[in-house]
């Protein structure tokens, strides 16, 4: 069973459908519905932080799930929820001149989410802030042509993050990245 901490968006059972579509129990929890005790008690097999507006500093469940459970349970941030692990880990978000409903080309490192996957490949952006400086427990896994962070990984613990939307039409090959999670947390 996976974890799905809704940050009050409305992407976020979009990406819940991809993953029942790969015959996977998903549960859905938003911030009010559910505390650290509860989903130590749920024992999911990995976490996904759901995109959401506002800073990742207002998240605050977010962020101590983060902080919880990292190197416990794998972890995977969409876009506020890759903000939140750059944030939890000491790394800086800052405001960028809005990119919503664009595609962008980015490159990746071939790793992790992206295994198997050619790069360059197309990618949905919805964010007005973005990484500007990373903690050295997290590496850069992919960027766009102009720089951008666009998603990272945790040097220690199975932890990724992705800025883009994976669930979006937009990008290629979101679900296989989203398939690659699953098998991630049963290795």
């Amino acid at each position: 069973m996976f974890l799905m901490i809704d940050n009050y968006d409305s992407f976020t059972y979009n990406i819940v459908h991809y993953i029942e579509g790969m015959e996977e129990e998903i549960k859905v929890r938003q911030p009010h519905e559910i505390t650290i005790d509860d989903i130590s008690e749920m024992r999911p097999e990995g976490i996904i932080l759901s995109p959401g507006p506002g800073h990742p500093e207002e998240a605050v469940l977010t962020l101590q799930v983060i902080r919880t459970f990292a190197g416990a349970i794998p972890l995977l941030g969409i876009c506020l929820g890759f903000q939140a692990i750059v944030t939890a880990f000491g790394g800086k978000i800052d405001k960028r001149t809005p990119v919503h409903g664009h595609s962008a080309e980015m490159d990746h490192d071939g790793k992790g989410l992206y295994s198997g996957l050619l790069s360059p490949i197309q990618v949905a952006r919805y964010h007005s802030l973005q990484a500007t400086e990373l903690p050295d427990c997290l590496e850069v896994t992919a960027r766009t042509a102009d720089g951008v962070i666009m998603g990272v990984r945790h040097r220690d613990f199975l932890i990724e993050g992705v800025q883009y939307h994976p669930e979006s039409i937009l990008t290629d090959f979101g679900r296989e990245q989203l398939k690659q999670f699953i098998g991630m947390c049963r290795k």
